[in-house]
């Protein structure tokens, strides 16, 4: 009998469920290189079945099919009828609005910083572009993992740790090889299947953004801002 594939820590990859789902890059994602640095330096091991487990896989499968599925109807942990998203504060967005900023890191990445002081600039660059940027500056990939919940269901809180290692190039700005993390919280309310109906995330985009301008800029290259530190006050403030 043919092995079936599967991931260890994300659901609604593979099988027959997926038989027929639309893949924004033509195949279904393959983590198992995120997946060693999950496991290398995570610090906690969650035991399965346990509430922060569950809450982890809901956030690993929920980012996967943000990331990689084209279609709405193909996702299996949001409930698309009312389903909205917020950042920091702002006003929550529904699907197709929260598409239209370019999905993935553009929609993460928002600021209300003015231009000449963004590192990353969301409204110049489109969903794929996002993409291959960060793809090529972590190449092992963005670990993610669940530090504590405060709460459960329906209305789950918790929080986050995302890490990388900065190996690749990144907007003109020559790869350091060091680690670069940031923390938040998160609130996703679910309905009694889990299906998340709203989701809040909070957290300081400069604690990412920071670390991937140390390195000198690359020949040919020019800086996108005038600022390369969080020290900047107005940075902070953001």
């Amino acid at each position: 009998m043919e092995e079936v594939k599967g991931d260890k820590y994300r659901d609604h990859i593979y099988g027959e469920g997926e038989a027929n789902t639309v893949w924004k890059h033509g195949a279904p994602p393959n983590y198992d290189v995120v997946n060693k640095l999950f496991e290398e330096e995570r610090t906690h091991v969650w035991e399965k079945g346990t509430l922060e487990e569950r809450v982890q896989r809901m956030l690993k499968t929920y980012e996967m099919e943000m990331v990689h599925k084209a279609r709405i109807q193909d996702y299996k942990t949001i409930d698309p009828d009312g389903f909205t998203f917020s950042l920091n504060g702002r006003a929550p967005l529904n699907f197709k609005q929260k598409a239209e900023i370019g999905g993935g890191y553009n929609f993460f990445l928002q600021t209300s910083l003015p231009d000449k002081l963004k590192i990353y600039d969301s409204n110049k660059e489109t969903e794929q572009s996002s993409h291959d940027i960060f793809t090529t500056a972590f190449p092992r990939g963005f670990a993610i993992e669940v530090l504590h919940v405060y709460s459960g269901p329906p209305n789950i809180v918790y929080k986050f740790r995302h890490w990388a290692y900065m190996e690749g190039p990144f907007k003109g700005h020559a790869p350091t090889g060091k680690k670069v993390e940031f923390y938040g919280m998160a609130h996703f309310e679910v309905d009694d299947t889990w299906k998340v109906k709203k989701v809040e995330f909070f957290f300081d985009r400069g604690e990412l953004l920071s670390g991937l301008v140390e390195g000198p800029l690359l020949k040919g290259s020019k800086p996108e801002t005038d600022v390369t530190s969080t020290s900047c006050p107005v940075m902070k403030q953001f």
